[in-house]
């Protein structure tokens, strides 16, 4: 196993430091280890497997680079937010294509070092749907060293962590609070439905069937005019039992002055919303705010939680 760092630098101090992880799952370090700049991958270089554990956009830019020593019988397996793996698959050909994505929760302590939040896994499968030799080959191939599961409906799949990264991850970067901590709010559980159910309702009318994760990823009561709402709040605190402790990527992104994936995550669903004729306002103002933040125009706040909340009520 070989690792691929972003440049030079990047790839020199991770072979002065070493690898850590500890957290939930255990400590685990690693002190020596083979790693070089991406582009200093090249002929002569052939990989069976290759793994994109990098930000959506990195991932659209990197991949046809790992396209030349990529082995003819081999795979690319990114594990990004959205739609990463199916635009890949378009340009590049579904044949090299795996879709997949990680379920579990990790903050970047230093480089070289992360702590695991919660106990989730990989997700990995074929964008066609099915299960196949390949998939279990690699799925068995990376169990060694983390939890893999297969999904025989990888789209929906994706489809149910999109719904999970567009109503916990965004709305927790922008108020700088955790699931658990914005759920306690009135305007916090206003938002987080509002946003779900409008990615929910897009999901749907794209034909997609989303898979159980963590939780059912449809709300009980979901389209019926039933009172659930015992239930609906039974639903919620299963979810935050799992996710609510999980500080947001985006947020780690907005910290250190890097660009987000908004545009795979709410602004994805806002895109399809908009094509499909499905309401997504409230994903639409999260795309805007997000943006704004990025900028340095505003700052992520418990603020901007009531910001939205009162917009939605005009």
């Amino acid at each position: 196993m070989r690792l691929a760092a972003r440049n030079t630098d990047s790839a020199e101090a991770l072979r002065r430091s070493g690898l850590r992880v500890s957290g939930i799952g255990g400590e685990v370090r690693a002190d020596a280890i083979d790693v070089a700049a991406v582009e200093a991958y090249g002929k002569g270089d052939q990989f069976d497997l290759i793994l994109l554990a990098t930000k959506a956009q990195d991932a659209l830019e990197v991949a046809p680079h790992v396209m030349g020593v990529l082995a003819p019988e081999g795979v690319i397996l990114p594990i990004q937010n959205g739609g990463v793996a199916r635009v890949l698959a378009d340009r590049l050909g579904e044949d090299k294509i795996l879709g997949g994505f990680s379920n579990l929760g990790a903050t970047m302590v230093e480089p070289g070092v992360y702590e695991q939040k919660n106990a989730g896994h990989l997700v990995i499968g074929e964008l066609a749907g099915g299960v196949s030799e390949r998939v279990e080959r690699v799925a068995h191939a990376l169990g060694r060293a983390i939890e893999v599961k297969v999904s025989s409906n990888m789209t929906g799949a994706i489809w149910s962590k999109l719904l999970i990264n567009c109503s916990v991850t965004t709305i927790g970067a922008i108020c700088s609070q955790t699931m658990r901590q914005y759920m306690e709010t009135k305007a916090g559980k206003k938002v987080f439905r509002r946003t779900y159910e409008e990615a929910l309702s897009v999901a749907l009318a794209t034909g997609t069937r989303p898979e159980r994760l963590a939780v059912d990823p449809i709300p009980p009561g979901w389209a019926s005019n039933v009172a659930v709402e015992e239930r609906y709040e039974s639903w919620v605190e299963a979810m935050i039992a799992f996710y609510g402790d999980v500080k947001p990527s985006m947020l780690q992104d907005f910290e250190r002055g890097r660009r987000t994936e908004i545009d795979f995550i709410n602004g994805y669903v806002m895109t399809l919303g908009h094509a499909s004729g499905v309401p997504v306002d409230m994903n639409t103002k999260i795309t805007g705010l997000v943006r704004q933040i990025e900028r340095g125009d505003l700052q992520p706040t418990p603020d901007r939680m009531n910001d939205l909340a009162a917009q939605d009520a005009d």
